[in-house]
C-alpha cells in the first residue's frame, strides 16, 4: 500500500494548509505535521519550509510531489486491473456531488449499487467541486460528479484525476407565469435583454455562464437580485422578482405560478457535467459500472423533464 505520510503530503500540497489536510484525513493536525516532518527525515529532502505561521512546500518538495503522483497512479492502475481480474469488489465505495447531481444522478446510483452490490458500503457526499476533488484526492471518495469549468483543467489537475463527460445539460429560462412571453413555446435571450434577472453571486459557475452568454449578444443585463440555491431563485421569480436560468437537470419542483421555456436563438448557454476519478482508477469495476448508470440516468431525466415541463 501507498506509504499514508505520502498520501498526508499529496493532500497538504492541495490544500497548502495544515488543518485542511487534516480534516480531509481523518488525523489531527498535530499528526499531520509529526507525518509531514518524520517524512522529511526519512527521506532526507527538505520538503517544507516556514512561511509565515504555516508551511509551505519547497520547489524539491513540489518536485518530489509531481512524480509522486505519477506513482499514485501506476498504483490506481495495479488496483483496477487486479479487481478486474479477481472480480473483487472494495468493501465500500464513495460518491460526491453538487446538490443537483447528488439529488439526480447520484442518489439513483447509490440506490442501485446498495440492491446490486448489498455487500459493498456505499457512501454518498454532497459537496462543492473543489470539496470533490480534496475527497476524491485524500481517498474519502472513489467518484464525483461536478460542473466542468476552466479551474478543473489546470495542469495539478490533469496529473490527479480524469473526466468523463456525462452531459451537456442545457440551461431553460424561468418566467413568472403570468409574464408576457409566458405562452411562447421558446425564448431568446434577446426578448429577456430588459428584463430584470436572478442569478447567482459573481464568481461562480453559472454567473459565468450567464455573464457569457449575454456578452455573446452584446447585451448587458440587469441583475436585479442573486440567489444561491435553485428552490429560492424559483421562488423569486414565482413572486414576480425577475426572470432566471435554470439547468433542465435541475426540477421545476411544484411551483405552480412560474412556467419553464427553452431558449432559441443565438446563446443557447449550457453546463458541462463530468465524472471525475483518480487518475489510474476509470478501468475499476464499479467505477466502469457506475459510469454506465450515470450517463443512462442522465439521458433519461433530460428525455423526461424535456417532455414533461417545455411542452
Amino acid at each position: 500500500m501507498i506509504d499514508p505520510r505520502l498520501s498526508t503530503l499529496r493532500v497538504f500540497s492541495s490544500t497548502g494548509n495544515v488543518a485542511r489536510t487534516a480534516e480531509l484525513t481523518g488525523y489531527s493536525p498535530s499528526a499531520v505535521s509529526a507525518q509531514l516532518r518524520e517524512l522529511q527525515r526519512g527521506l532526507g529532502i527538505q520538503l517544507l519550509i516556514k512561511d509565515g505561521r504555516g508551511v509551505r512546500l519547497t520547489a524539491a518538495g513540489r518536485h518530489f510531489v509531481a512524480g509522486l503522483d505519477s506513482i499514485v497512479t501506476q498504483w490506481e492502475l495495479l488496483m483496477a486491473s487486479s479487481r478486474t481480474a479477481s472480480g473483487q469488489l472494495q468493501a465500500s465505495f464513495g460518491l460526491g456531488g453538487f446538490s443537483t447531481a447528488a439529488a439526480e444522478l447520484l442518489a439513483p446510483l447509490a440506490a442501485k449499487l446498495r440492491t446490486s452490490r448489498p455487500e459493498m458500503e456505499v457512501r454518498l457526499v454532497e459537496a462543492q467541486p473543489q470539496r470533490c476533488l480534496d475527497l476524491l484526492l485524500s481517498e474519502r471518495i472513489d467518484l464525483a460528479v461536478i460542473v466542468a469549468s476552466q479551474s478543473q483543467t489546470g495542469t495539478l489537475v490533469q496529473a490527479r484525476f480524469e473526466q468523463t463527460v456525462l452531459l451537456d445539460d442545457p440551461l431553460d429560462v424561468v418566467l413568472p407565469a403570468d409574464h408576457r412571453l409566458a405562452m411562447n413555446k421558446s425564448v431568446s435571450l434577446e426578448q429577456l435583454a430588459d428584463d430584470p434577472w436572478i442569478t447567482e453571486a459573481e464568481h461562480s459557475v453559472y454567473r459565468a455562464l450567464f455573464v457569457a452568454a449575454f456578452t455573446s449578444l452584446g447585451v448587458t443585463p440587469h441583475i436585479a437580485h442573486e440567489a444561491v440555491e435553485w428552490e429560492t431563485m424559483i421562488a423569486f421569480i414565482g413572486a414576480g422578482l425577475g426572470v432566471g436560468l435554470l439547468p433542465r437537470l435541475a426540477t421545476l419542483g411544484s411551483v405552480e405560478n412560474v412556467v419553464r421555456r427553452r431558449i432559441t436563438g443565438v446563446a443557447k448557454p449550457s453546463r458541462r457535467i463530468v465524472a471525475v476519478t483518480r487518475k489510474g482508477s476509470l478501468g475499476s469495476p464499479m467505477i466502469e459500472e457506475s459510469l454506465k448508470i450515470l450517463q443512462d440516468t442522465a439521458k433519461e431525466i433530460i428525455s423526461q423533464r424535456s417532455a414533461e415541463e417545455l411542452d
